[in-house]
């Protein structure tokens, strides 16, 4: 689907790849942007940074509650119209932590934001694409969500679940025969803060700029999965092919993918998180 002259909504729009793809969208002649994000600050940065290429407007949503999500979309389709493409890009990493030393809040928060909310945001946005047979879901996800990872599990069982969710609902829709569009992205590690402390052995973390501009793509390709890198389509193979232990010593010891969130730190926080509902 290609973005000129649509309306365009973007969950955690304010930071990150969503910001980029904010502006991106905005340059490729998107009638208008809607960004939804938690941090007031970002919002105020966002919106002075890129009001300039194109019409562009802000909400404050917790995408971790279900009311809120519903009553700003339908803040957004009455002011805006018709939503015709959502990237959803909210998301939270909490820790390094094993599972037995995280927390319950933990646990809530990031299913709610990185597996649960999609689902909001996806059910109030479906409804009304379905009814009119048109539009496209994307939902960002991570590798994670492919490959079972140390030191992160609260986080990789959130994106596994987004994952089955999105590709589910692809499946359901082509059974429909909708013309509706669902395109899930699996990106690897990203630069954007969000991960900061990461070190990869052989996988470069990606560049925000060129991911953000690969998700475009896929979403104007109108593909179904956008695995990024490339190589990360054949997790599932791989695994399917090896023996579980010569696959853990492939990928944890020689690719050094089980030991990168060792120094991870993470971004720092500029706005309190309030209590989940």
């Amino acid at each position: 689907m290609k973005l000129k002259d649509k309306n365009i909504l973007i969950t955690g729009g304010a930071s990150g790849i969503g910001k980029i793809m904010a502006r991106i969208a905005l340059q490729k002649g998107a009638n208008c942007v809607a960004i939804w994000d938690i941090s007031e600050k970002n919002i105020a940065d966002t919106l002075t940074e890129h009001q300039s290429y194109g019409k562009i407007k802000a909400y404050k949503v917790d995408v971790s509650s279900s009311q809120m999500v519903e009553d700003t979309y339908r803040q957004v389709v009455g002011e805006l119209g018709q939503v015709d493409i959502v990237i959803q890009c909210a998301g939270i990493v909490t820790s390094n932590n094993t599972f037995n030393n995280n927390t319950v809040d933990e646990i809530d928060r990031t299913m709610k934001i990185n597996a649960i909310a999609p689902m909001y945001v996806g059910l109030c946005a479906l409804k009304d694409m379905v009814a009119r047979d048109n539009g496209h879901l994307v939902t960002i996800t991570s590798a994670a969500g492919m490959l079972s990872m140390p030191k992160m599990s609260i986080y990789s069982a959130s994106k596994w679940c987004a994952i089955g969710w999105s590709d589910s609902v692809r499946l359901e829709l082509q059974r429909m025969k909708s013309h509706v569009r669902i395109t899930t992205v699996a990106p690897y590690f990203i630069n954007t803060g969000m991960f900061d402390g990461v070190r990869s052995k052989v996988f470069p973390i990606l560049d925000p700029e060129k991911t953000a501009a690969k998700i475009i793509k896929s979403i104007e390709r109108n593909k179904t999965f956008a695995g990024i890198p490339f190589s990360f389509h054949f997790i599932r193979l791989m695994e399917g092919i090896l023996p579980q232990a010569l696959f853990d010593w492939f990928y944890g010891d020689v690719f050094g993918i089980y030991n990168v969130m060792d120094g991870f730190t993470g971004r720092k926080s500029l706005t309190p998180q309030p209590p989940l509902p």
